[in-house]
This record gives C-alpha cells, structure tokens and sequence, in this order.
C-alpha cells in the first residue's frame, strides 16, 4: 500500500530540521520503504515540510514509521497528513 506522508513544520523550526536531517535521512534510507522523499520549500526556497511516499503493509505501519521519524521526534511538525496514494504515472 502506499501512502503519502506531507508534514508541515513549525514556524521558526528550520534549525530543528537542519539538526536533525542527517538521521532522518538515514532513518529514510535504512527502513527500506521510502519510494520517494524530499522537502517542502516556501516562497523563499527555505525547506518547511516533507512528503515521503511510504511502501508499507498497512496503515498502521505508515502511522509507526511517521512516528519514528527523527523529525517527528525532535518535535519538527506543526501537521502530519497520511493519505493512501495511487500511483498512476
């Protein structure tokens, strides 16, 4: 199943995430069920927010590894939306 992760941060959150990417990227790269991942960018090219497209069981499982996410435990996200996707193109 897939699903779509789209976290929005916190105001003034960018030196948490800056902190924090390097283990969140490794948390992407070693769960094996990251299809796609990048951050979100405003106007000024600043990264405020992810989407992860997850390759999981069920949603259960997207709901433990949202919550595992270094981000998430460093308290980055105002938001965290999971949505079942279909990949169509």
């Amino acid at each position: 199943m897939l699903i779509a992760l789209i976290a929005k941060d916190k105001k003034g959150a960018l030196q948490i995430r800056k902190d924090t990417r390097e283990e969140h990227l490794a948390y992407l790269k070693g769960t094996g069920v990251v299809t796609q991942a990048g951050p979100l960018l405003d106007d000024a090219e600043e990264m405020c927010g992810s989407l992860v497209v997850l390759d999981v069981a069920d949603m259960a499982a997207a709901k433990a590894w949202a919550e595992n996410d270094p981000y998430a435990k460093a308290g980055l996200f105002e938001s965290v939306e999971l949505i079942q996707w279909k990949k169509v193109i």
